[in-house]
């Protein structure tokens, strides 16, 4: 919304501020400075921007949610609602702002109505060693841990995600306080769906997660991997080429040799998400395997 034309009609006149101001208009724009008492402040052209703390963010006043929210929003887009104007002793006029208007109502029109294992938009805002934080409406924040973003094992989520990356991801839980948390491995395909576009034999290419005593572990795709007989030299990161030696659906396994290793390489992938808005359970491991993996959702 951020480059839209008509948003950028709507925050560079006056006018146009002054009726988005009545009809209730979300608008976008680039917050400019975060003073010493946590205001944001929002270039709106000739009109000052001027963005309370409790209003930067829903959770602040309530203490759910940290300054962090409002510092960090520098030098980004932020959407909000007009509350009002004045003007100084200097006749500079001031646009009042909220984000929080706009989240309060995101919660109650859009994320109230959700369910666990309801498929949603969201982008990438933050990483961190833990997982992911994401945008999932008008700025609302949700968590994706480290350990649901795929299958395979990944060292840090930037292994899969950049910040400001579209992402599809399925809702797994809304606590008390109103943290979401989001899952996205259910997305990536199961364990037979991934295993079916390799055949024993066959060179490929894969990334290389981790190196341990008894083998390498190398990731075909973001969910699925195989495991090496160990090699030195190896590190965690490095692109390889491996042969398939055995594909082996009733234990998960895939035996790998490697054939050859690769400084490391761009990683960012295009995830072919499936067309679902809702599941309600993801079997990952193959029926005649012992060993069962899978995501129930439930309220």
């Amino acid at each position: 919304m951020f480059a839209d034309s008509e948003n950028q009609r709507n925050i560079s006149c006056f006018a146009r501020l002054r009726e988005a101001f009545y009809e209730e208009t979300v608008l976008e724009a680039r917050a400019v400075r975060c003073d010493r008492e946590h205001n944001l402040h929002i270039d709106l052209g000739d009109t000052r921007g001027f963005m309370p703390r409790a209003e930067c963010a829903l959770g602040l006043t309530e203490g759910t949610v940290r300054d962090i929210a409002v510092i960090s929003r520098v030098n980004k887009p932020v959407c909000f609602q007009i509350l009002g104007f004045h003007d100084d002793e200097n006749g500079v006029r001031t646009a009042v702002l909220s984000r929080r208007a706009v989240q309060a109502d995101c919660r109650a029109e859009y994320l109230s109505a959700l369910r666990a294992g309801d498929v949603i938009d969201a982008v990438i805002t933050r990483l961190e060693p833990f997982g992911a934080f994401c945008d999932v409406g008008a700025g609302i924040p949700a968590l994706l841990p480290i350990d649901s973003i795929s299958v395979s094992r990944i060292p840090h989520p930037s292994a899969r995600f950049s910040v400001g990356q579209q992402i599809r991801a399925v809702l797994k839980s809304v606590d008390t306080d109103g943290r979401i948390t989001l899952t996205h491995k259910e997305l990536l395909g199961t364990w037979e769906e991934n295993a079916a576009h390799f055949s024993a034999g066959e060179t490929v290419s894969g990334v290389v997660r981790s190196v341990e005593k008894y083998g390498i572990f190398v990731e075909l795709a973001p969910n699925l991997a195989g495991l090496a007989e160990y090699v030195p030299g190896v590190t965690a990161g490095d692109t390889a080429s491996v042969f398939i030696k055995s594909i082996n659906p009733a234990r998960l396994k895939i035996k790998l040799i490697l054939v050859d290793r690769f400084p490391p390489a761009d990683e960012r992938v295009v995830f072919p998400y499936p067309d679902v808005t809702h599941i309600d359970r993801w079997q990952y491991s193959p029926d005649l395997c012992e060993k069962r993996i899978e995501t129930v959702f439930s309220e």
